[in-house]
């Protein structure tokens, strides 16, 4: 089920409801879920405290981990990814969704296809392309607006990747950093795909193969998103060196 609602009538009422549900994989009832989503936003005091608190939950305590199994559901799911503390774009968006219902914030993941300027140059090898399909990022309804959060990057991965970490202040959107610390570009958005209620699974992984068929053919996909980012930044620092 695809989900576009407004912020008014009786379809978007029910929609917005539809957001605040456990489904299977923005498993929003899972007791670690749950567990999760108290301890974060212990002493949150309003909407946008509670959303940043779970925002950052998520970023920086889930580690982006792009070399997963593709063929797994269980990148998909919010409690699963939670308890690895891994994942990549769209395991960490559904963990946030979830979060998000758990502490009765309406939300939904949403997709798109992403030009990532800074990947790594073993990920763009792998990927076969710096133009990444169907990543993932999620928005939460305020009471007015749904909000867009993209909590994909921890803090570490940043830092050594040469760009701020994406803040969210749990009232405006936040989707991605345009540019580095550096000005040079880092990622621009090329064509969103819509919101939807829970992860498209099947869906998804079917786009996956179609786009990357290479990757189709190997359930173990090896690499340390942190350990090549300051591999290559090192690399970039002595080729200056030597200019």
């Amino acid at each position: 089920m695809r989900s576009e609602p407004g912020v008014g009538g009786p379809r978007a009422a029910s929609e917005i409801a539809v957001c605040l549900a456990p489904a299977e994989f923005i498993d929003s009832d899972h007791p670690e879920v749950i567990a999760r989503a108290t301890q974060a936003t212990r002493g949150a005091e309003t909407l946008a405290d509670k959303l940043r608190a779970l925002y950052l939950a998520v970023r920086d305590g889930v580690r982006y981990d792009p070399y997963v199994d593709f063929s797994s559901p269980e990148i998909f799911r919010a409690s699963s990814v939670l308890r690895a503390e891994r994942g990549y774009c769209v395991g960490k968006a559904s963990a946030f969704a979830a979060l998000a219902r758990a502490s009765g914030i309406p939300a939904r993941v949403c997709f798109a296809d992403v030009r990532n300027h800074l990947a790594t140059e073993n990920l763009t090898r792998t990927m076969g392309t710096d133009l990444f399909a169907w990543h993932g990022y999620a928005e939460c309804f305020t009471g007015t607006r749904w909000v867009k959060a993209s909590p994909t990057f921890n803090r570490t991965l940043c830092d050594k990747l040469g760009v701020a970490p994406l803040d969210f202040d749990g009232s405006s959107d936040a989707v991605m950093q345009a540019f580095d610390n550096n000005d040079a570009r880092f990622m621009e958005y090329v064509r969103e795909h819509g919101a939807y209620f829970d992860v498209p699974v099947k869906f998804v992984q079917a786009e996956m193969k179609r786009q990357y068929p290479h990757l189709a053919q190997q359930t173990s996909l090896r690499g340390s998103m942190e350990d090549e980012a300051a591999q290559d930044a090192a690399a970039r620092a002595a080729r200056s060196a030597q200019r």
